[in-house]
């Protein structure tokens, strides 16, 4: 199960540098800014977003991991 988990924590880290996070009108921003403040946005958008999803995963994992001490105190 570790090996999944370190499978999908690496694919992730490598689309994330080519990953394209804009919206709409960020789009738009990001053309009129020039090549490499584009860039800066993008990286900014990713990083704002892993936040979120680290706390999710964090919670994610202590709940699976209670759940998995719990089962095996059943059995």
């Amino acid at each position: 199960m570790k090996k999944w988990i370190l499978v999908l924590l690496v694919s992730f880290m490598i689309t994330a540098g080519s990953a394209s996070a804009q919206c709409s009108i960020c789009t738009k921003t990001a053309g009129q800014l020039g090549e490499k403040p584009a860039q800066g946005l993008n990286s900014g958008i990713i990083y704002l977003m892993l936040a979120p999803f680290t706390i999710v995963g964090y919670i994610g994992f202590r709940w699976w991991r209670a759940e998995k001490l719990n089962n095996a105190d059943i059995s």
